[in-house]
């Protein structure tokens, strides 16, 4: 049994990690701007009015955590806002470099003292995020938060190895949830997280640094 701390934990596949984590025993605190009313019955620990692009707020959630050491900080929460050439929206693609790829920086550093010897960062990246991958363009806010997501997570899996903590940056497949609009051709926040828990469980310094599928598939960058 772990303590894990969720951002993003209100709905879709942060409130399905907090569901599973709860079922099979661990400590969850979940993190969220306004709990959902499911999030609200799983009775777990919640910090809510946290807007993780805020210094203020976040300073006010570590001292709201009192020192409590993490096993694992999953860096969930993100948006995505659909950002064609035609039609480039320079604000909406700043917003989504600050929620998606330097609010999760600035939480883990913030948080480092609260991990130990052994705990486990995740950041939850995108395949969107993919260099080699992307073969349909478009997408330029989230796509290019996403690849500077990724390098945040590598550099960590190197900095913080010495400290034994290792990082793991993890795709969850196509989901259906709000943010794809519950697309029919995705697999359901259960088949996503069951398999996100698995690459967690099996993350450890020998592949630190790895941007995983949920299925274990090994992507490019």
């Amino acid at each position: 049994m772990g303590t894990y701390l969720i951002t993003g934990a209100n709905r879709g596949i942060g409130l399905e990690y907090c569901r599973q984590l709860k079922k099979r025993g661990d400590d969850v605190i979940a993190v969220c701007r306004e709990a959902s009313e499911e999030l609200k019955a799983l009775e777990v620990s919640t910090e809510t009015d946290i807007d993780l692009t805020s210094d203020r707020d976040v300073d006010r959630l570590v001292q709201k955590l009192h020192g409590q050491k993490l096993d694992v900080l999953i860096n969930n929460a993100g948006i995505l806002k659909r950002v064609r050439l035609d039609k480039l929206d320079i604000e909406s693609i700043r917003q989504q470099f600050e929620v998606n790829a330097l609010a999760p920086l600035r939480l883990t550093r913030a948080l480092l003292p609260n991990l130990k010897t052994g705990s486990k960062i995740i950041i939850m990246t995108s395949r969107m995020g993919s260099i080699e991958d992307n073969t349909s363009g478009g997408s330029y806010g989230y796509r290019m938060s996403k690849v500077a997501l990724s390098m945040a997570g590598k550099s960590l899996s190197i900095d913080l190895k010495p400290k034994n903590i290792a990082v793991a940056i993890l795709h969850p497949g196509l989901v259906q949830t709000r943010m794809t609009n519950f697309n029919p051709n995705g697999i359901t926040p259960e088949q996503s997280v069951k398999g996100l828990i698995a690459r967690i469980d099996q993350l450890n310094l020998e592949n630190t640094g790895t941007f995983w599928h949920s299925n274990g598939e090994v992507l490019p960058w």
